[in-house]
């Protein structure tokens, strides 16, 4: 398979030499060094600990015998999204949410995100009338929290099912990587300081099956052309596909409904 940087040789020599290695050492498609440790807390049903470079997150899946109110007599479960920010996860302190009163919009999007990713892969009725809540606390933050979340959550969420005798309710496998443009090339996985920099920022949740559950993609210097987006997908795709064997790697082996 030709390569961005084989690419990029053809199209711009020096370009291609600036990108080979970004600012961290890294190739414009290499992930930064991934570990997912499962089950790091003794009392949730499911919990992991993600670190994607700098990037540390702790994520824990609680399990209740309830419903919301929405969901009375449907014989459905439901699965909520909490994250929060330690208030040193950051080079200065960050007060927390709680004393300010409400999360702020950012906290809202990002829950809401990791929500509607991991509920993507669950059979609602095959959960049965449960509520399965996700904690992401983000320890040390470099870039890249919300979608380490989500993809250290699904590790969580499969030992919290596992743990229940809810395997069956498992649809599919969710992972989360972020793509850009960085210097006019496509890079995969940015720390804060190529996402900060970034001409075009964009977080993909896909799926093992090859679907995807969510794009968000902005420009933050000029727009991006269609050839653009394109190489970008192509590049997050190569990131989930190395992100699902990190996950299945420190899981026990599992079936998925389908």
């Amino acid at each position: 398979m030709t390569s961005i940087g084989d690419i990029l040789k053809q199209k711009d020599p020096g370009l291609a030499a600036e990108l080979t290695l970004r600012v961290s050492g890294r190739r414009p498609l290499e992930l930064r060094p991934i570990t997912i440790e499962p089950s790091p807390t003794r009392h949730a049903e499911g919990s992991a600990l993600i670190s994607c470079g700098d990037t540390r997150v702790i994520t824990t899946v609680s399990v209740e015998d309830r419903i919301p109110q929405f969901l009375r007599g449907k014989g459905e479960g439901w699965l909520t999204a909490e994250y929060a920010m330690l208030p040193r996860a950051t080079h200065t302190r960050t007060a927390r949410e709680v004393t300010k009163g409400a999360p702020s919009g950012r906290t809202h999007e990002i829950q809401r995100l990791i929500g509607r990713s991991l509920r993507s892969v669950l059979d609602m009725k095959a959960l049965g009338e449960r509520t399965l809540t996700i904690d992401c606390d983000v320890i040390q933050a470099d870039g890249g929290t919300r979608t380490a979340s989500i993809t250290g959550a699904f590790v969580a969420l499969v030992l919290a099912l596992k743990k229940i005798g809810a395997m069956g309710a498992l649809r599919d496998q969710v992972a989360a990587v972020s793509v850009g443009r960085v210097k006019g090339a496509t890079v995969v996985d940015l720390d804060y300081i190529e996402d900060s920099a970034a001409e075009v920022d964009m977080n993909v949740v896909g799926l093992a099956s090859g679907a995807f559950v969510e794009v968000q993609g902005t420009a933050e210097q000029k727009p991006f052309s269609k050839a653009d987006l394109d190489d970008m997908m192509r590049a997050a795709q190569a990131g989930l596909g190395q992100l699902f064997e990190k996950q299945r790697a420190v899981l026990p082996p599992f079936k998925l409904k389908g």
